[in-house]
């Protein structure tokens, strides 16, 4: 009897100290704070390094510190802010920004829409990527990726092209432009050429493929890529303005050998 009474004794102690272990609630969001969909990441901005096209931002979330990238967006530091598609990196270095983040995110900020940031665009892969949907180590997330294969790949076969080069003192052709990239790096050159590709709201730009007869497909120096407000569709013959980047890293495991941006486009 002794023996029963102290064994149900025992349990009803148990039982107490369960009913009473403190169960982790979950913080509510702050009023005004952007739903998080399954999988997003939360967090309070402390820090945004603005590179064009992409933000860089610094949360405090639940499990400490994180660096995210997303396509460039005016986000007020204090602001509650929501990661939608979430994909991790480890290890990955901006050319632009000159740093290298131990971990970051790349996703789009909730109500953004759009691709999601992917480290971002001729194209060595990011290294340190881990697999997500059956992608391979150091393949970039879809989104952006795609954006940037879309516009840094060139048609294969547009026919005989003979474009007139353009006048004036900073006047080259595209093949001038390879021949001489180190010497006109963050210089202006004007090009006359024709629109043989087109890819419009890339980042909020137009990307364009030049082409004007001189290079060779293979010396990889007939086509240029062309970034700009200005609009122009396949065919059309143009005079575009701009300044040469060599290597151009937007921070979707995509480098640009070659490209001409911030370009004015006339006919």
């Amino acid at each position: 009897m002794r023996l029963v009474l102290a064994v149900m004794v025992a349990l009803a102690v148990t039982a107490c100290k369960k009913s009473e272990a403190p169960v982790a609630a979950q913080a509510p969001a702050a009023p005004g704070a952007p739903a998080a969909g399954a999988g997003a990441v939360r967090g309070k901005l402390i820090e945004r390094i603005d590179a064009a096209p992409y933000s860089y931002l610094k949360l405090q979330g639940p499990a400490g510190e994180i660096w995210a990238a997303v396509p460039q967006a005016a986000v007020e530091k204090g602001s509650d802010v929501v990661i939608e598609n979430p994909m991790p990196m480890d290890g990955f270095e901006s050319k632009t920004l000159n740093r290298k983040f131990d971990k970051i995110i790349f996703g789009t900020l909730a109500g953004q829409g759009g691709a999601a940031a992917a480290a971002p665009a001729g194209m060595p892969p990011a290294a340190g990527m881990p697999p997500a949907g059956g992608m391979p180590p150091g393949a970039p997330p879809p989104g952006m990726a795609a954006q940037h294969a879309a516009a840094a790949a060139g048609p294969v076969d547009v026919g005989d092209v003979k474009v007139p080069k353009a006048t004036g003192a900073d006047a080259k052709t595209v093949s001038e432009i390879y021949g001489q990239k180190a010497q006109l790096k963050e210089k202006k050159v004007t090009v006359r050429g024709k629109v043989v590709k087109a890819n419009s709201g890339i980042m909020g730009k137009n990307w364009l493929h030049l082409r004007d007869g001189s290079g060779t497909q293979e010396k990889a120096d007939n086509d240029i890529t062309v970034t700009t407000d200005g609009a122009a569709a396949v065919g059309d013959v143009v005079v575009v303005t701009g300044v040469v980047r060599l290597d151009k890293d937007f921070g979707a495991g995509y480098a640009y050998p070659v490209i001409i941006e911030e370009a004015k486009v006339s006919k």
